[in-house]
């Protein structure tokens, strides 16, 4: 790695980064890495993704932009895989916009397939989309929740709000494949993830623990999920790790302030951060103002902070955004035409929020956005018009998933004593700066130990 007019040698000795300096030579049991004045950079950091929904996300059809733009390209996937599921076998599809074939409910979703079943989900991973033949096996009829819509006699009319542990409970076992999402991070530098599922629950973390105690899972995980919930002792406290508790918000369903004020208190009281899904206006009004009366811990953040507008920026000095620079680049065609032309200016800020001293840092939201973080990177760099003011400088691109689970904007170093989790690339670092690409990734280590490419 470079130290301003040269090169380094880096030792890494049970884990940990031992010695960084000019001239190291390998002594009679250590491997030696000559990386050829390439890259060593702190392994990548991804501060929010949903790994399950991810793994299964892999096993989905695709409904939505890009793959699917019309209500004909969705005719044709899911007429092709009902074609090619077993009897019985139900279609999970993912993705879904309503710029493909208009709203969604079981009616419309019986004429494109009406005898197997069908769940689609939106691309904002909020709302569930059901035919006839799964709404009855899920027994939406006998379902009193509130996320059950229902048409004006009362009948399910298919679409599920925020009701996915309820929905997977009734559906047949398929357990993710925690393995290939882990394994496609590794190949692009990720040594981290912090998992945003909501409501995560003992089994979930179970889950996690299990799949990193068994190696299919080698990233560093640090886990939302609401304080109480159990996470593992002993020999595996470093499996999966406590993060922020996940506070929810829908603009439909939003708490009375002094509800929310309550659960940041008592989130704050188990001596958790938290983490607070806001995603328009209102909701980063209504957090600001709870945070405000409950008072803030060290570690607070703002999930997504899609719309933030200037005189917010105060308020926010102290938190850490975590946003997704991508989907200003993904969707910025549907934003033109879905947002309030009010609220456009202020989509996914990143510039104006760093020059303003706010922390920022990034995630990917995979699956409900792109899983590879050297995009994200781009898209902070390369924004389209009328969102350009808000670009970066590709070092500070990088440096959104270079934080710590506790810190995500304070950017790791390569040095002695700091933890061995590292991507080497194949490149010198102003040549990686200029492409920001995954395929320059030649090599990952977690704990010291190579996980790209299995050694």
């Amino acid at each position: 790695m470079p130290d301003g007019d040269g090169l380094l040698d880096v030792r890494i000795t049970d884990g940990q980064i031992t010695e960084c300096a000019r001239g190291l030579r390998p002594g009679a049991d250590e491997a030696d890495i000559d990386a050829g004045g390439s890259a060593l950079l702190p392994g990548l950091h991804d501060h929010h993704i949903h790994l399950r929904a991810l793994a299964a996300a892999g096993a989905s059809i695709p409904a939505g932009p890009p793959q699917v733009g019309s209500a004909a390209e969705l005719a044709d996937a899911l007429g092709a895989a009902d074609a090619a599921a077993p009897d019985g076998a139900w279609l999970r599809c993912v993705g879904y916009h309503e710029s493909v074939a208009g709203q969604l409910d079981r009616w419309a979703l019986d004429k494109l397939v009406p005898g197997r079943p069908v769940r689609v989900q939106h691309r904002t991973g909020a709302l569930w989309m059901l035919n006839s033949a799964a709404t009855e096996l899920a027994g939406l009829d006998a379902c009193e929740l509130p996320g059950v819509e229902r048409d004006t006699d009362g009948k399910p009319t298919g679409r599920l709000w925020r009701m996915d542990h309820w929905l997977a409970e009734r559906l047949p076992a398929s357990p993710p494949d925690l393995g290939a999402v882990s394994a496609r991070a590794a190949a692009r530098g990720v040594t981290g993830f912090t998992d945003a599922t909501p409501g995560a629950t003992d089994l979930d973390i179970a889950a996690l623990a299990a799949a990193a105690t068994a190696g299919s899972l080698v990233q560093q995980v640090c886990a939302m999920a609401p304080a109480g919930t159990r996470f593992p002792d002993g020999d595996q406290a470093a499996a999966v790790i406590p993060g922020p508790v996940k506070i929810l918000l829908d603009d439909d369903t939003l708490p009375p302030l002094d509800d929310l004020t309550a659960w940041v208190k008592q989130a704050h009281a188990a001596r958790r951060p938290v983490a607070v899904h806001c995603v328009t206006r209102v909701q980063l009004v209504l957090t600001l103002a709870a945070l405000d009366s409950a008072g803030r811990l060290r570690g607070d953040r703002i999930e997504h902070g899609a719309v933030i507008p200037p005189e917010s920026f105060r308020r926010l000095r102290g938190l850490t955004i975590v946003t997704q620079p991508q989907f200003i680049v993904e969707r910025g065609e549907q934003y033109a035409t879905d947002v309030d032309p009010a609220d456009q200016p202020d989509l996914w800020r990143l510039r104006s929020l760093i020059d303003a001293g706010v922390a920022v840092a990034a995630g990917s939201d995979a699956p409900f956005g792109g899983a590879d973080p050297w995009h994200v990177m781009r898209s902070a760099v390369s924004r389209p018009a009328p969102w350009t003011e808000e670009a970066v400088r590709p070092e500070r691109a990088l440096g959104l998933f270079l934080g710590t689970p506790a810190a995500p904007a304070v950017s790791r170093q390569v040095a002695p004593g700091r933890p061995a989790d590292l991507v080497l690339l194949r490149v010198p670092p102003a040549e990686a700066l200029r492409s920001l690409a995954s395929d320059l990734v030649a090599a990952t280590f977690v704990g010291g130990h190579q996980v790209y490419p299995e050694p």
